[in-house]
């Protein structure tokens, strides 16, 4: 009904899907392109994508505050042109500066245009329907993503340097095209401001002096680590610590993405409220331990034994990601004034972005370095993070 009646989320659900086609054919291709057809080191790669992740932090606080004084729809037009000719110049990179620049003009726009997006979600629709809106969009970034690594073994099987770069090129193309579906969006909606009495309470004076809200920031840094937990512990660990065949890797990933299309809408009710979301994330962090707890047993299991927990381990983990995306979003809504909420989104997105560059060191350092007793810990802190997250809603 939300979808039918609104026209301007028809239109950021269709922006939402023509992006994620194209990222995710792209991310799909990067580093075996660079490694593999331009010839770089992989330590050249890493350290490239590691300084872009830098400054997609700054970019994301940066942005959040500009979307409270310029146009949002103006905006996300810009970092979306920016984007669309980073990708495309992706091509021309041959050494570690070009990377850096390249590499770090994606990422700016893609996290300042996360801060962005949010900023003119929370203005745009009421607040019973912002936690819908970002399940609708989750569900349809991951269709759209799956898609677009479906579209990216073409040139994985072509195999050629031609074909790697026509749909790099192909993906940069659709961000473009993207920008100019962004100019219908109505921007009396998307950029619309109350006035200067609408700010009351303790964020009046902005997310930095918030000490409950950059609390609250900090938490939802820690446990969105379980994304780097998945996208790299995981594979690591069944590939290298359990007896499971080695083509598992992919049914799980798939099996991650397939729950998220089918339930982040349904899961995400009960959560519009601050006392709704703080439930919520309590149910993430024991679905967060028990996954942990799986992950680990697998590891000491015979082979067809260990599929099957790897498969519940998974199973509980995405279950874990969608209810703790939910509430982080009610979250980051429910606590920002109304004329601070880019600068609110942009603080919110930073910490999660710094909890994204620490999670590939933490993860490996615990789970895969430790056995066992690192994915204990893993689970202990993912527990911790969401118990103390309900405790700072409701007492705090």
């Amino acid at each position: 009904m939300l979808v039918r009646d609104d026209p301007a989320l028809r239109r950021l659900l269709t922006v939402t899907a023509v992006d994620t086609v194209g990222r995710g054919a792209f991310f799909t291709l990067t580093s075996l392109y660079l490694i593999g057809i331009v010839g770089l080191p992989a330590v050249t790669v890493g350290l490239g994508l590691t300084v872009a992740g830098g400054v997609g932090v700054l970019s994301s606080l940066g942005f959040g505050h500009l979307a409270d004084r310029w146009s949002s729809r103006r905006l996300l037009v810009a970092l979306h042109v920016v984007q669309g000719a980073a990708l495309t110049a992706y091509v021309l990179v041959r050494d570690l500066p070009t990377l850096i620049v390249v590499a770090s003009l994606v990422v700016l726009a893609q996290q300042g245009g996360a801060s962005v997006r949010s900023a003119a979600i929370g203005r745009a629709f009421p607040g019973e329907d912002r936690v819908r809106v970002r399940a609708l969009m989750r569900t349809v970034t991951n269709a759209g993503i799956a898609a677009g690594t479906a579209c990216a073994a073409i040139p994985l099987a072509i195999g050629t340097a031609g074909a790697y770069r026509v749909t790099m090129v192909a993906a940069g193309a659709l961000f473009l095209s993207s920008a100019v579906l962004l100019l219908g969006l109505p921007g009396e909606r998307v950029d619309a401001r109350p006035g200067p009495r609408a700010v009351a309470g303790p964020g009046a004076s902005g997310p930095y002096r918030d000490t409950k809200f950059l609390i609250l920031t900090v938490l939802h840094g820690i446990f969105g680590m379980q994304f780097g937990l998945f996208e790299i512990a995981v594979p690591l660990w069944v590939v290298h610590h359990t007896a499971a065949p080695d083509v598992l890797v992919s049914p799980l990933l798939l099996l991650n993405t397939g729950l998220v299309i089918a339930l982040q809408v349904r899961l995400s009710r009960g959560t519009s409220d601050l006392r709704g979301a703080a439930r919520v994330m309590t149910w993430a962090g024991w679905l967060m331990a028990l996954a942990c707890l799986l992950w680990a047993v697998a590891g000491e299991l015979p082979g067809f034994v260990a599929v099957l927990v790897l498969l519940a381990a998974a199973a509980a983990h995405t279950l874990a990601e969608i209810t703790s995306s939910a509430a982080s979003w009610t979250i980051s809504f429910e606590l920002a004034p109304a004329d601070a909420i880019g600068a609110y989104q942009g603080v919110y997105g930073t910490g999660f972005a710094l909890g994204a560059m620490a999670a590939p060191v933490v993860v490996t350092a615990t789970a895969i370095d430790l056995g066992a007793p690192g994915w204990g810990l893993l689970g202990a802190m993912f527990l911790a993070a969401a118990l103390a997250t309900r405790f700072v809603i409701v007492r705090g």
